[in-house]
């Protein structure tokens, strides 16, 4: 190589499910039938009027051009009816929705436009790692607050309070929880906004999890001013089967909206118009789409949660969201090299929870986007070939 690397990228460490699968894949290769249980990807397909709407409008003579930065009217329409219907949050449709490639991007667009040198971001332990990376890449410092298990995974805003907070900008909370599941309620919400006007921190919610396994889907914007200190990134992604379609959003008021537009359209341009108009679709779907999708999830948690039963994993029931996460029995004396032996020996891959930082150490996540019959043979693997092994030593 004649030309180096910036020094930026030189910190960037490959993103680790991007080496699993590689792994995984080479063991494929060479004959193994690998059951991955770790990424969560839903395997299930987006609605049919979906489909169908993004064939019909791929035929339209204006489908392949360009499309506005701010995205179709129709979809942040859609997405306000949606925000009024469900979550009780009255948007602006013109000025308060930003249409993006995935919430994925939303992430770094935000750390691009409010982070300078030197500016702090809190970042939850554990957590989704592009929260911490993309402070750093943006020029900040990425300063990690405490989730622990005996707090129900909800930061300990008196404690954060004792901290110097002068340079902090940013604040990233994910409700339904990352990798946890772990649920906030209005009264945290109402706190986490009172935190956030009283130091002049942005919070950033990062909400794509609100409608699965969910009977009381939240939005921060819900909270009286909220709008002034916090905004909301959601997907349609998980809830809608939508992954590879790459569909989010960003949410606040238009003072914050305009100003990731401005990094936003010198970044990209607007999302392919037939998978907008597919997009409307989605959202204009009724709460029959979620409880059939709810129903599978359930069913297939059942099943997840008996292979942590059968590894001694302790793990909270009554969590939402697209994962199991489950505490990993103390005679394990190291977890990551425990998911290696039970990938090349079972042949199944579950995500140790240190991808998602310290706090995560001692545990294990299993993602709900594999079939039922797929989960018990993971089951069937693990019990004959781990568990039996363990009792023989």
């Amino acid at each position: 190589m004649i030309i180096k690397p910036s020094n930026r990228i030189k910190e960037v460490q490959a993103y680790y499910f991007a080496t699993k699968l590689a792994e995984i894949d080479a063991m494929r290769a060479k004959g193994d039938n690998v059951l991955n249980l770790g990424i969560g990807s839903p395997d299930l397909a987006p609605a049919r009027a979906v489909i169908e709407e993004l064939r019909r409008v791929c035929l339209a003579p204006d489908a392949n051009q360009y499309q506005s930065y701010k995205g179709l009217p129709a979809l942040r329409k859609a997405w306000a009816n949606q925000y009024k219907t469900a979550l009780n949050v009255h948007l602006d449709p013109d000025t308060e929705i930003l249409p993006l490639i995935g919430s994925k991007e939303g992430v770094m667009h935000i750390a691009m436009t409010f982070l300078g040198q030197g500016d702090e971001v809190l970042v939850p332990n554990p957590g989704y790692p592009s929260y911490g990376l993309t402070a750093e890449l943006a020029g900040g410092k990425a300063l990690y607050y405490d989730l622990t298990e005996d707090r129900q995974w909800l930061p300990d805003l008196v404690e954060l309070e004792s901290q110097n907070l002068e340079k902090v900008k940013i604040m990233w909370v994910n409700y339904p929880n990352m990798p946890t599941g772990a649920r906030a309620n209005r009264d945290f919400f109402e706190r986490l906004v009172a935190f956030g006007l009283k130091h002049r921190i942005l919070i950033c919610h990062d909400n794509p999890y609100n409608f699965i396994l969910n009977d009381h889907p939240l939005s921060i914007l819900s909270v009286p001013r909220a709008k002034e200190c916090c905004i909301e990134l959601v997907s349609l992604s998980k809830s809608y089967n939508m992954a590879g379609w790459r569909v989010g959003a960003l949410i606040g008021s238009a003072s914050y909206i305009d100003l990731v537009m401005r990094f936003k359209s010198n970044m990209d341009s607007g999302m392919y118009k037939p998978i907008q108009q597919a997009a409307v679709k989605a959202l204009e779907l009724d709460r029959t789409w979620f409880d059939n999708l709810n129903q599978i999830y359930l069913e297939r948690k059942v099943v997840a949660q008996r292979i942590f039963d059968v590894l001694d994993c302790r793990y909270e029931e009554s969590t939402s969201g697209l994962f199991v996460w489950a505490k990993a029995p103390m005679y394990i004396a190291d977890v990551p090299s425990w998911v290696d032996e039970i990938l090349h020996k079972a042949k199944v891959f579950i995500t140790p929870g240190m991808v998602f930082g310290s706090n995560g150490d001692r545990y294990l996540r299993i993602a709900l986007c594999s079939t039922v019959e797929q989960y018990q043979e993971a089951l069937d693997r693990i019990e004959n070939v781990i568990v039996k092994s363990i009792a023989l030593t």
